[in-house]
């Protein structure tokens, strides 16, 4: 700490201390608060929007609204906030990030300018980590949002369109980051304006902000629908290549770089087969002519799923589906599919069924969601380390909160060790000690296989207690899958002598008390009673209530005397956030703690930057086997290699931020016109503006504006006025007038045109022809941005080769991207000309309309897991729960017809209601 520091505070606590002059006078606020009545109490927020339609702004209300709320937490939850939940709270309001530790009631934090944000009617989104918290904080908070008079909804996964709009309508929403960013999407794809369920993006605050900001943001949000079936194709060339590679001389397989490609005497065999069997373009110079691409791309993947993909080692094949095998944890992954047709590709090989390729119909980074928000806060407990990424991508500060009470964690050096074996038999050996002397311990590894692993060791493990020999320590096993289960046993991670293994994620959300959490006891006993056909009485569960919290009380004193929670890392990530993340789990609200890394030169991040160093250092010291080293210095060198790995992390994204924002601005600007579009009830000025730029654009490439007469192209434009315009014009007797401009030419055909649109729109009826316009329009749009979307990715793919030319790939990708952009918006124009002045249009009674089937795809940065595939949320009521799986519906009802209604009596067609998902 400098002089300066030393004297002056270092900026963060400037930062928190500028805001105790307001909880003062929040506090001041308090004895008058508290005299109110329920009623009087209520009647604050009408007071509050009375004050902000007369021009007062949220700053000036804030201090009394963040009062009102504290005595509301106070009389619905029995919970007051804290001096420093205020102040986090003051930080949210403010649009930055609130640092909290764990155990400090972020939750509750939230309340204060959630409620005071939602005053101004513009809706606030809280954003939480998954289904579960949604729902949870939804109907615990809510408690004191509905006390005020306000509403709040929840967008969890199953919803159908109209509970998720009333969700949208509601002053406060909850939900996850995916469901949100999937609905944006969703909005921009409707062709009804009463279809979208967003309504802006005015203020969000987002749990786990590390989690969801960092984290989840390096793979984007991807809404795709299927394309045209090529399946008898991909079997084609697949018995090509087959029989080709039985001689090895055909291709060079690059099993370091994961690399296949065609020698010379390869690519001449398969040209000469493709073009015997009929399959190259006719009149094209051979298989690299620019007519067969197409066949040079699926060539290609044939070739790369035959020799670099096997079977049992990268995918499996399960019920005729081809099925991805992580290759870090030898899990499946369920919904994960290869891209560019490769995956097609590997079917073919299999023979399993092919199923059609995916388009992108629409895609958002995360980042460029967010971004959309006028304001945007969030709170963690571990955000320090990445402030500057914050601050760059996000324009949020991070302040660091001071606990309530003073924190009494033991921070032990690392251990450690050379080998794997080693290492896991001081961690057994650790949780040993602690379970026989009754501390609870929280064992956190970095994968769901360690997990796995270090839980058959101690399912294995013999040891000795109260004299008398006993295999296998009782421990749960926690893998962040099964969010409200987990939940619950992360709850009970406190008591005495508990052994809980868990990935990094897992639980997340809930707190882990000493002697366990009186609220989830008593919901535990409820379920119980209602299970037998009992519903508790008031009296009878403050009973129970009273009864729990006399038995956690003894059982926080003998975790206490333990030593409280003794958390274990089994590995050092390469995020010091994540590892911080794991230590918060102890030492909460003052309470005592212990945390200790144990580590091996086999570990991955010591492997990659100082393995075999580190190794010879302790042969040559005589390290025995069995035996650690510690040094504070090792922990220093430790925390020096993951600063190296999240700067390198952080590159990695912010560049490919670079690229993506030059699409987000060509979204934005696509996204806005065709939301003019659907708003608008008249848009035949813009269907003229389009005719008459479209005929200028032909006019000019026919005839341009400073060449002789004899120079023009005059049949090429009488061509394309007869092709774009539907119009036979006599063009050519025009152009032979003597002294005749091209201008003149141009204001001719652009009358005729006008005639021609006028005569169209007298058959249909101007009412009709608004509706045909929009339609046609907003369908135009859609069709162009997806292709447009290929066309970048196919860039992007390739432009790095430009940096072999000392040219700047991503400037090259902008001026790539902008031509590309241009040709979009022209290509827009002549389009919807072209089908307006020449489509046949007939209007009968429109058949039943079925939505296009889409998926929505959003991989988990360290499974590679779709996380929106077949997802069925737990704990979702039956009017929230549109779609079960078939062996959640009663019997029976999996044979119902699509079209009959449904068995639950909703009203709706069994395939829009419970056979959603069947």
């Amino acid at each position: 700490m400098s002089i300066f520091q030393r004297f002056f505070g270092s900026s963060n606590d400037r930062k928190v201390k500028a805001f105790q002059a307001r909880v003062l006078k929040i506090n001041a606020l308090e004895p008058k608060i508290q005299g109110l009545s329920d009623a009087e109490l209520r009647a604050k927020t009408d007071e509050f929007k009375a004050r902000l339609a007369k021009g007062e702004t949220l700053d000036q209300i804030m201090d009394e609204a963040f009062a009102v709320v504290r005595e509301a937490a106070k009389r619905v939850l029995g919970q007051r906030h804290y001096d420093v939940q205020l102040v986090g709270g003051m930080i949210l309001h403010e649009g930055g990030i609130a640092e909290m530790r764990t155990g400090e009631g972020k939750t509750l934090v939230a309340t204060a300018p959630t409620y005071l944000n939602a005053l101004a009617g513009k809706g606030v989104h809280v954003i939480t980590v998954n289904d579960y918290l949604a729902q949870r904080d939804s109907e615990w908070m809510g408690q004191v949002y509905r006390f005020l008079g306000l509403s709040t909804g929840v967008i969890v996964h199953g919803l159908s369109q109209g509970q998720r709009q009333a969700a949208y309508n509601s002053d406060i929403t909850y939900g996850t980051n995916n469901e949100f960013g999937f609905d944006y999407l969703r909005d921009n794809l409707v062709y009804d304006k009463g279809e979208m369920v967003q309504r802006g993006h005015n203020f969000a605050i987002v749990d786990e902000v590390d989690s969801i900001l960092i984290d989840e943001a390096r793979t984007p949000l991807i809404i795709s629908g299927p394309t045209e079936d090529r399946s008898e194709f991909y079997k084609t060339i697949d018995l090509l290549i087959k029989e080709l590679i039985q001689d090895p001389t055909t291709y060079d397989h690059d099993e370091k770089q994961r690399q296949v490609i065609l020698t010379e005497e390869g690519s001449e065999k398969i040209e000469q087969i493709l073009e015997a069997a009929g399959h190259l373009a006719e009149d094209s110079a051979g298989l690299y002519d620019p007519a067969n691409v197409s066949v040079v791309h699926h060539v290609n993947q044939a070739l790369r799923a035959n020799v670099l993909y096997t079977r049992d080692k990268d995918y499996i094949v399960r019920a005729g589906e081809v099925i991805l095998i992580d290759e870090f944890t030898g899990r499946m992954m369920h919904g994960r599919r290869l891209s560019e047709g490769l995956h097609q590709a590997i079917e073919a090989k299999e023979g399993a069924v092919i199923q059609p390729e995916n388009q992108t119909l629409a895609s958002v980074t995360i980042q460029n969601y967010f971004r959309l928000y006028s304001k945007l806060s969030g709170m963690t407990g571990t955000a320090a380390t990445e402030a500057q990424e914050f601050l760059d991508i996000y324009r949020m500060d991070v302040a660091e909160i001071p606990t309530n009470r003073p924190i009494q964690r033991i921070d032990d050096d690392d251990e450690v060790y050379r080998t794997n074996a080693e290492k896991n038999q001081a961690i057994i050996k650790q949780i040993e000690e602690c379970y026989l002397r009754g501390q609870p311990i929280l064992v956190g590894t970095v994968s769901i296989e360690k997990s796995e692993q270090l839980s058959d060791l101690l399912k294995a493990h013999r040891f000795e207690k109260d004299g008398k020999s006993q295999t296998g320590i009782p421990h749960n096993v926690l893998n962040a899958r099964y969010h409200e289960q987990e939940a619950l046993i992360v709850a009970d991670a406190g008591m005495p002598g508990a052994v809980t293994i868990a990935t990094n994620m897992a639980g997340r959300g809930t707190d882990i008390q000493l002697g366990g959490n009186v609220d989830m006891r008593l919901a535990k006993w409820r379920d119980e009673q209602r299970a037998l056909g009992v519903e508790p009485t008031p009296e009878q569960a403050f009973a129970e209530r009273e009864k729990i919290e006399a038995e956690i009380k003894d059982l926080k004193e003998q975790a206490l005397a333990a030593g409280g929670l003794f958390v274990l890392g089994t590995e050092r990530h390469e995020s010091r956030r994540i590892d911080n993340q794991l230590r918060g789990r102890t030492g909460r609200q003052g309470d005592p703690g212990h945390s200790k890394f144990f580590l091996s030169c086999e570990d991955d991040l010591l492997r990659i930057f100082a393995g075999d160093r580190l190794d010879a250092i302790m042969r040559t010291f005589g390290v025995q086997e069995g035996e650690a080293i510690t040094h504070k210095w090792l922990n220093s060198a430790i925390a020096t290699a993951q600063k190296r790995v999240e700067q390198r992390n952080y590159e990695i994204r912010k560049n490919l931020l670079k690229y993506d924002d030059v699409v987000n601005d060509q979204r934005k600007a696509v996204f806005e016109q065709r939301q003019e579009f659907l708003d608008a009830q008249d848009l035949s000025e813009a269907i003229l503006e389009f005719r008459r730029d479209t005929i200028s654009d032909l006019v000019e490439r026919h005839l341009p504006p400073k060449a002789y007469a004899e120079q023009w192209d005059v049949q090429g434009l009488t061509a394309q006025v007869r092709e774009y315009l539907g119009l036979d014009l006599p063009i050519a007797d025009w152009a032979a007038e003597e002294g005749i401009a091209n201008e003149e030419i141009e204001e001719r055909i652009q009358k005729a045109a006008d005639v021609r649109a006028a005569e169209r729109e007298q058959l249909l009826s101007p009412e009709r022809m608004r509706q045909v316009e929009k339609s046609f329009l907003l369908n135009v749009v859609d069709t162009q941005w997806r292709e447009h979307l290929m066309h970048l990715d196919h860039l992007r793919n390739v432009i790095g080769l430009r940096g072999y030319g000392q040219r700047d790939p991503l400037n090259e990708f902008k001026t790539e991207a902008f031509s590309l952009f241009e040709k979009l918006l022209v290509d827009l124009r002549q389009t919807v000309t072209r089908w307006l002045m020449n489509v046949e249009i007939q209007f009968e009674e429109p058949p039943q309309q079925h939505a296009p089937e889409m998926f929505e795809v959003h991989l988990d940065p360290l499974t590679g897991e779709n996380e929106a595939a077949s997802f069925i949320p737990d704990n979702i009521s039956a009017e929230q729960r549109q779609a079960l799986p078939v062996t959640a519906l009663p019997d029976g009802w999996e044979e119902t017809g699509r079209n009959q209604p449904c068995p639950c009596g909703s009203g709706k067609k069994f395939k829009h209601c419970h056979g959603a998902l069947v």
